[in-house]
């Protein structure tokens, strides 16, 4: 969580000539395009279906653009989260941030709070009561890799949400990353929280796009006890795997000749639990012979980069799982023999959170399909079906397996229109189909594959078609209900030879139907 004003003018370096800014920035609860300096805001529309929109008027000054509306989601006890769905390139990196001023929206004085959810991992509550009250919006980032073609940003209701208040949204971007960007975590089985971003020496505005391709916030930090230093090279920001602004490296902080400088920072007391620490340099002099600096690095103690050679051409260090808790202190050493003392110029801290699991793709696949095929399906069938744990679909049961598996599904009176999609027969861990008491029409798909189907229920709809044969061939059937249907044909043999010899076999196709 992050606090930032909620005035234009807070972001620095948008304004003049660059390329569009890449992947998703959309204005939650907003109708038509919004533009701050070079970004383009889109509405929301296209990207969920639930909520409310609701517009904010400015408490003081000119609002950002994009947080003068959101989108809320009032109190529905069925649905168990809502998502925002992007499409995305499969394996590919992403920064997501999400942005959230409250403005009063219900009526209320503070927020509420609620959790966040990326794909099938609950990313982190959102409390922003305290920034709120300063008057501020909050940000919250993440980097992910696309486990497959999209993207889900999600929110539901948590133990911490009050009774009868509504989560809400005011702005969400979804950015490619290049690959060296973060490029040594094991995104598939982690994604990183961003805590801390800063340029040091620096006060008032954030840098971001276009000084930052990727719209990565940059925000200032300056310690009155420390001298401050303006570079006089600037610095080529690609040969730096996390491809860094050139704005990151025009101020530092730094000390005189044989001095150590110790930084405490971030300035947050950090939960324990393992960090990416990317720390960035620059000798600020003007390039010459005499033009670089060498010192180690140490965090809390303890070495974490030794005889560190700082030039004009600037230098990255990182580390991709470092344990941290409690305060931090960046220490820099001087080496004896530098010509003068250390100096540090920007610096990354983000907590590497495992994820929590995933839904086999093929159940994954087989979802969505059905989803596609429903009309009116429950607000929540959208992001991942299983995961988080309590936050599956309404009407979903999954089991806890290391990819989780659709075991049951249950939309008895959903009011559900539309058709079973033949993606069904992706579900092949499914025991129990319930599709009872709907609008659903077309023919009844082929179930072959379902060899661990105990139960299926499809009365009271309009189905049309044949019974399909293989449903004889499955086993472990015991219950198939499909009365008052507009089915037509031969009951199959399978199924007629079950029910005359297989007492454990439950079958009803009357009334309704023409089935002989």
């Amino acid at each position: 969580m992050i606090p930032f004003s909620l005035l234009a003018g807070t972001l620095i370096l948008l304004i003049g000539a660059a390329d569009a800014l890449s992947g998703y920035q959309i204005s939650c609860g907003a109708t038509s395009e919004k533009v701050a300096g070079n970004v383009t805001w889109v509405p929301d529309g296209p990207f969920i279906n639930s909520g409310k929109a609701a517009e904010l008027s400015s408490p003081g000054g000119e609002m950002m653009p994009m947080l003068s509306s959101l989108r809320y989601f009032p109190p529905d006890s069925s649905a168990r989260k809502h998502c925002y769905v992007l499409p995305a390139e499969k394996h590919g990196r992403y920064l997501v941030r999400t942005t959230y001023y409250y403005g009063g929206f219900d009526g209320g004085r503070a927020p509420p709070v609620f959790d966040q959810i990326i794909d099938g991992t609950r990313w982190s509550a959102v409390d922003t009561a305290a920034s709120y009250a300063r008057g501020l919006a909050t940000y919250y980032e993440a980097v992910v890799v696309a486990a497959g073609k999209e993207v889900s940003v999600c929110l539901a209701r948590s133990a911490a949400t009050a009774p009868g208040r509504s989560p809400f949204i005011s702005a969400l971007e979804v950015v490619p990353l290049e690959a060296s960007v973060y490029g040594t975590v094991n995104f598939t089985a982690y994604a990183l929280r961003t805590i801390a971003r800063h340029t040091f020496g620096t006060n008032g505005s954030i840098v971001g796009y276009p000084s930052d391709r990727f719209n990565r916030y940059w925000e200032a930090y300056s310690d009155g006890r420390v001298p401050v230093v303006e570079s006089q090279a600037s610095v080529a920001t690609d040969a730096f795997w996390n491809k860094p602004p050139e704005a990151a490296f025009r101020r530092g902080l730094t000390t005189s000749r044989g001095k150590s400088l110790e930084l405490q920072w971030p300035p947050v007391i950090l939960p324990a639990a393992s960090y990416y620490l990317a720390l960035y340099f620059q000798d600020n002099r003007a390039p010459s012979a005499l033009s670089w600096r060498v010192f180690d690095v140490a965090v809390n103690g303890q070495l974490f980069f030794a005889g560190l050679n700082v030039s004009t051409a600037g230098s990255m260090v990182y580390g991709g799982e470092w344990p941290l808790s409690g305060e931090t202190r960046i220490t820099l050493t001087p080496a004896p023999d530098s010509p003068v003392g250390p100096v540090i110029n920007a610096a990354e801290l983000m907590m590497v959170v495992p994820l929590g699991g995933r839904t086999h793709p093929r159940d994954v696949i087989g979802m969505e399909a059905l989803a596609r095929g429903f009309r009116n399906p429950p607000s929540d069938w959208r992001g991942d079906p299983c995961l988080p744990k309590g936050n599956a679909w309404t009407g979903v049961t999954c089991n806890e397996d290391p990819l989780a598996r659709v075991i049951a599904i249950n939309l008895t009176n959903y009011r559900v229109g539309g058709s079973i999609s033949d993606h069904i027969a992706n579900l092949t861990a499914i025991s129990s189909i319930w599709l009872v008491g709907n609008n659903l029409t077309g023919p009844i798909p082929d179930m072959s594959a379902l060899h661990h189907l105990v139960s299926l229920h499809l009365e009271d709809n309009g189905l049309t078609g044949p019974l399909p044969e293989s449903l004889g061939n499955l086993t472990k059937l015991e219950e198939l209900f499909v009365q008052n249907n507009n089915l037509q044909g031969t009951i199959p043999r399978g199924i007629r030879s079950r029910a005359m010899v297989d007492i454990s076999f439950r079958f009803k196709y009357t009334p309704g139907n023409s089935l002989s």
